[in-house]
């Protein structure tokens, strides 16, 4: 059975980007493995992760605080890019798939977020 969340668009792409970043981070130098490698992997799964909790949310204001918690995370997660890039760590393609992975989820939250009104939540019987 298919979780409401795993239908949404947002979701999918985050989860991508996700997925992307641990395969990213895997080619990382040994010596970040405490640190970017850590970082960029609890950045990239949160925002996934804020999604699905925002998404189970039955109030506006908690869906839009989680969409934008997710929001943040995936901003920290462009500046791990950015750095990796700078250190070398990465070449401009990864840099550049991610930075366009980054633009589109960015965009996706921020359509989705704005969506959501209280006609849009879910019916919760009393």
């Amino acid at each position: 059975m298919q979780r409401s969340y795993q239908k949404l668009v947002v979701w999918k792409e985050a989860d991508d980007l996700c997925v992307y970043t641990y395969e990213v981070t895997k080619l990382l130098p040994a010596s970040e493995q405490f640190g970017l490698v850590a970082q960029m992997r609890t950045s990239s799964s949160s925002v996934p992760t804020n999604i699905v909790e925002g998404n189970s949310r039955t109030t506006v204001k908690d869906r839009r605080k989680f969409l934008t918690i997710a929001a943040s995370s995936l901003d920290e997660l462009h500046y791990q890019y950015h750095l990796c890039f700078r250190l070398h760590y990465i070449d401009q393609k990864t840099f550049d798939t991610a930075n366009d992975r980054i633009q589109r989820v960015g965009y996706l939250l921020m359509k989705f977020r704005s969506s959501i009104r209280p006609s849009s939540l879910p019916f919760l019987p009393s």
